[in-house]
């Protein structure tokens, strides 16, 4: 069978199994819809938590800008692992004691404020609905090239998916649909992995292979063979970075500290029924996500040699099928600049409107072909006469390596896993804060149950058809926003939270100024290089050396010092608050 076929199968069985979950988890209380009841044990907790950090990011873009970014990608991999650490050890297993609903919902409680709860809320529909665009963007991108069909018709078929699945089973159904879809990514991401290691150093295992020699007689290791290929084409080593030291710290800090702070995976600590139960929740999850992220290297090495042996000084004429295919999708395009029929590999930009680098799992995409990315024919100065995006490189894998069909059809299947489980955390992260912290917590709190359960869903909803739109018609700076979004969830949730768990002298006015100073100073520094001005977005005219993907880094410690000097001024918080973080901190 030809991969379409497969991957119609593929797909079909998980999202029944996703649809049945829904349908045996519907939820019937608020209690069940926001939390699970709290009933959730560590081990499926554990898993879930995986599902939900490993994103449409994860999944198809962290090889993906590992493979071509070499060491200065590897940023990327420190900074989410090292920020699910933060989050494990700082946050979890107090947030869980202290026993309610969302972030938002801890901030408000905690710094005794309605206006601290209102921009907590505001910080996480901004985070979310970028996420959430993502995601949806991640679904249609698959359903666009392996059942070739409309980019349109791809996203609004994962909305009906999503919409099923969390309007009706909330946290309860997410949980359990998670579960089911961890292990088909898992299963996809690794099959290819086991493969493709044992085709290129004989060794099944990819993270001994991605150290390994080469199993083609030479003796040479496979990283030294990366760096040989590299070096011929005038690329920089592989193993080489070129970043300063001082802007890989803070993009790794940014992003540490920014998805420590993301909402929608804070959120399932609070599933569990116990404090220890958060901690050994943790550890599985470690386990689970370590998986993945320990395996992601291993794949985008074994897919930039397998692309670069493949492709490069190679008749145009004699490229395998799977070129021709991802050629339609406009994801991959070749000019022959010199007419001589042979590809020419190269640095350098290959096309005119061919975009940058993609950030984070959300794609830099304009509308064109198949309403993806917009190439022409027109090509730029240099040698290269290749565009190949970033993101295909784990979607695109399997037929590189000339594996079988299947495997090609599971990758797909574990990419819409990926992205649909993030996306049904981040559409509850979304609902919660409409639904309990402004409606219930603001705005009407004598709501009945049954009433705050109904404006959730309807909360839900409407996520889902915006977030649809935004993955149909992502707007020219959807990857600029990916930036701000880490930007905010570093410089304003992550110190609130943690001064609000570590400080207890901390009052309202201070982390109130904290985060609004930590949130505007990230804000406009961003929009400044990545929208306002982006010829000025190098290196000479950073702040300090930093580039705008670290600064959230800065805006966190512009937030501390803010919050800790107009602390100062005012008066501590109620002896009661002091109490409850006294009893948060140290447990009876």
């Amino acid at each position: 069978m030809d991969v379409q076929t497969w991957t119609y199968i593929l797909v079909g069985i998980t999202f029944s199994i996703y649809i049945g979950i829904a349908l045996w988890s519907k939820a019937g209380s608020t209690s069940e819809f926001y939390v699970a009841e709290g009933a959730v044990s560590p081990l499926t907790n554990g898993m879930a938590t995986a599902a939900d950090w490993m994103s449409a990011a994860s999944f198809l873009s962290m090889a993906g800008i590992i493979s071509f970014m070499g060491y200065d990608g590897s940023v990327y991999l420190m900074g989410w692992t090292g920020g699910y650490v933060l989050l494990a050890l700082l946050l979890a297993p107090y947030l869980r004691k202290f026993g309610k609903f969302t972030v938002p919902d801890f901030i408000g409680d905690r710094y005794y404020s309605q206006i601290a709860r209102t921009v907590a809320v505001i910080c996480a529909l901004i985070v979310s609905f970028t996420y959430v665009a993502g995601q949806m963007r991640g679904v249609g991108l698959v359903f666009s090239k392996f059942l070739e069909v409309d980019i349109f018709w791809g996203v609004i078929i994962g909305m009906a998916i999503v919409f099923f699945y969390a309007v009706l089973g909330g946290m309860k159904g997410i949980t359990y649909t998670q579960v089911a879809q961890y292990c088909v990514l898992i299963f996809a991401f690794m099959v290819p992995a086991f493969f493709i290691s044992l085709q290129l150093t004989g060794s099944p295992i990819p993270q001994i292979g991605f150290g390994s020699t080469l199993n083609d007689g030479s003796g040479m290791y496979l990283l030294d063979k990366l760096d040989q290929l590299h070096t011929e084409l005038g690329f920089a080593e592989y193993t080489s970075g070129t970043k300063s030291m001082q802007d890989v710290f803070f993009i790794t800090v940014a992003l540490m500290v920014g998805t420590a702070g993301l909402p929608h995976v804070i959120v399932r600590f609070f599933t569990v029924p116990k404090v220890k139960d958060a901690r050994i929740s943790v550890g599985y999850a470690l386990i689970f996500i370590a998986i993945l992220y320990t395996t992601a290297p291993a794949i985008a090495v074994f897919s930039r040699v397998n692309l670069i042996e493949t492709v490069s000084e190679q008749p145009y004429e004699e490229m395998p099928s799977w070129f021709g295919t991802w050629e339609e999708t406009a994801l991959l395009n070749w000019v022959d600049k010199n007419e001589d029929g042979i590809i020419n590999y190269a640095p350098g930009a290959a096309i005119v409107g061919s975009p940058t680098i993609q950030r984070d799992g959300l794609f830099e995409i304009e509308r064109g072909k198949h309403n993806q990315v917009l190439v022409t024919n027109e090509p730029t100065a240099g040698p290269n006469e290749l565009y190949v995006d970033r993101d295909i490189m784990v979607l695109a894998n399997p037929e590189i390596a000339g594996l079988p069909n299947w495997v090609a059809a599971l990758v797909a299947a574990g990419g819409l896993a990926a992205a649909l489980s993030t996306a049904a955390g981040l559409l509850l992260v979304i609902s919660t804060a409409v639904s309990h912290d402004l409606i219930k917590k603001q705005i009407n709190p004598d709501i009945s149950d049954k009433a705050e359960l109904r404006y959730a869903r309807i909360a839900a909803a409407v996520a889902v058809v915006v977030a649809g739109y935004f993955g149909i018609n992502p707007p020219g700076f959807v990857a600029q926003v990916v930036a701000i979004a880490f930007g905010l969830a570093a410089a304003s949730f992550f110190p609130a939270i943690i001064l609000g768990i570590f400080y207890k002298k901390m009052n309202r006015e201070g982390a109130v100024a904290g985060m609004v100073a930590g949130l505007l100073f990230t804000l406009s520094y961003i929009i400044f290089f990545k929208i306002a001005y982006p010829e000025l977005n190098t290196p000479e005219n950073w702040w300090f050396g930093i580039s705008p993907e670290g600064i959230g880094t800065l805006g966190m410690m512009v937030n501390l010092v803010v919050s800790l000097a107009i602390g100062m001024i005012y008066p501590e918080p109620p002896e009661e608050v002091q109490e409850m973080v006294e009893n948060i901190r140290y447990p009876k």
